[in-house]
């Protein structure tokens, strides 16, 4: 009995995860638990907190209006317009005396007023990464820090269909008809010119932001004020085959040594957002057509969710738009040196700039996947993206 337990006991223990992972392997290949495990919008708190109540996140009375927005295929979307605390303070008092709760029209607020009447407003859209809602984890405290003190910043984040309170399921396509819907309702209802638009991603939301940049500057010709990404990746293909949970779970890293079955299952892939792609060609395009662009990428250094060097490969892809062709790697990896200030252990910036098209990459030490949201090089990025410390805007 003893020999046949130690043959049986240490097969259990490599069996179970061989088989565990096989099974999440095979269904990771069906679009639809594919999907589940990407987005996690089915994990959430919503039952720890009422979202229509956002002093419950430090927010003043009435200084977050929450609404839904529609998509262009009849999806409903739940949204925040957040008024900076500055401007809110000059309205305290009508502000707070109107009704709380989501509002059934927001056009007919005093906070939208506020947005809409004032010709020099400036608004961010924020786009949150995957999983929960538009209040889970660090996600006010990033609020919280582009429109408090003294900042000037409206803010509009929404929850991506099947996120939250909003309704449909999330797909490639879906999420970019949702972020064009949201910057559509900003330039069309609200009345805010792209040009005093800064779209902020985070994670997931780098590539959405990056698939809207794409979709509304090279089709519609929308120079926005900036783009602002934080803890971007390059493709999810080329980020998942090297991903590991916490920087220590392998999810598909250990299908490396088998390049062949590693190709497999990338095929299989649904979503593919091509975050490095969708630069190339932005950039391109808007540097064809002489029109301006600011795109920063900002990555902590000690990021375990997405190594920072996938911000290596976005800011690449985004010179090699600007210079118009593939760029051998060492070429690449010197004239990048030459534009590169280095600002401590860990820490740098690298600027390449041809006319008006500016990309900038920031690496900070600290504040992780999710921290860095509420540290300064995000903020600087954006009031660079508006023209402080800049160029005026055209």
């Amino acid at each position: 009995m003893a020999n046949i337990a130690s043959v049986l006991v240490p097969s259990l223990v490599l069996g179970l995860p061989l088989g565990l992972y096989t099974l999440f392997l095979s269904l990771s290949a069906i679009p639809y638990f594919q999907r589940n495990f990407l987005y996690a919008h089915k994990i959430h708190t919503l039952w720890w907190g009422n979202i229509n109540e956002p002093e419950q996140w430090g927010f003043a009375k009435n200084q977050v209006t929450p609404f839904q927005l529609t998509t262009a295929d009849n999806q409903t979307l739940y949204a925040w317009h957040i008024l900076p605390l500055s401007l809110y303070t000059q309205h305290e008092a009508k502000l707070s005396s109107q009704p709380d709760g989501i509002s059934p029209d927001i056009t007919a607020t005093e906070n939208f007023r506020l947005l809409r009447d004032d010709p020099t407003a400036k608004l961010i859209i924020s786009f949150h990464g995957n999983a929960a809602q538009l209040t889970q984890g660090r996600r006010p405290a990033h609020y919280h820090s582009l429109t408090s003190l003294h900042s000037p910043y409206h803010l509009l984040t929404l929850d991506y269909r099947g996120f939250g309170l909003s309704s449909g399921t999330p797909t490639e396509q879906g999420l970019i008809l949702d972020a064009t819907a949201a910057v559509d309702w900003a330039v069309r209802t609200a009345g805010i010119p792209p040009s005093r638009i800064v779209l902020v991603g985070h994670s997931l939301g780098t590539a959405v932001a990056a698939a809207a940049s794409e979709l509304l500057t090279l089709r519609e010709g929308w120079d926005f004020a900036g783009v602002v990404l934080v803890a971007g990746f390059s493709s999810l293909p080329e980020m998942l085959s090297g991903y590991a949970i916490a920087g220590w779970v392998p999810v598909l890293r250990p299908l490396t040594w088998w390049p062949w079955l590693l190709d497999k299952v990338m095929a299989r892939v649904v979503d593919k957002w091509d975050s490095a792609g969708r630069w190339r060609e932005i950039v391109k395009g808007v540097k064809e057509r002489n029109g301006r662009l600011r795109l920063s990428l900002v990555h902590a250094k000690n990021d375990w969710d997405i190594p920072c060097h996938e911000s290596d490969e976005l800011f690449r892809a985004a010179v090699e738009g600007l210079v118009g062709e593939r760029m051998d790697r060492a070429q690449f990896e010197a004239e990048k040196r030459q534009r590169t200030m280095v600002k401590g252990k860990n820490s740098f910036v690298a600027t390449w700039e041809e006319g008006d098209v500016v990309v900038r990459q920031e690496l900070f030490p600290h504040g992780g996947h999710n921290g860095v949201l509420t540290y300064t090089p995000v903020l600087t990025a954006v009031m660079r993206s508006f023209g402080l410390n800049d160029r005026p805007s055209r």
